[in-house]
């Protein structure tokens, strides 16, 4: 009998989801890039977290099926990147907000 947190993490991976978590990293990647290159801004690191755990959850739905474990890992990967972001966000604002 399968638990729902393994279908869920070690489930197939959807290609719709790929392309919107992927696009979304570049999104925030590229916009990131621009405040900090062209207007000289301070660098948003929390949007850099978001980046990141959006690229992660993006690869791990462009994987192919029989890959359910390295999907399951970059997913698990993801979570751990954007939960610390919160715990940071918690216990230091001032790291991740200028």
């Amino acid at each position: 009998m399968p638990s729902i947190i393994d279908e869920t993490v070690f489930g197939d991976p959807s290609r719709g989801l790929a392309v919107v978590y992927l696009c979304g990293a570049l999104l925030l990647a590229g916009q990131q890039g621009y405040y900090v290159i062209v207007e000289g801004a301070a660098p948003f690191y929390a949007g850099l977290f978001l980046s990141a755990g959006m690229a992660l959850s993006g690869i791990a739905e462009s994987l192919p099926k029989p890959r359910r474990r390295a999907t399951g890992v970059l997913r698990v990967t993801a979570l751990v990147v954007l939960v610390s972001m919160l715990v940071i966000l918690l216990v230091t604002p001032d790291r991740l907000i200028n």
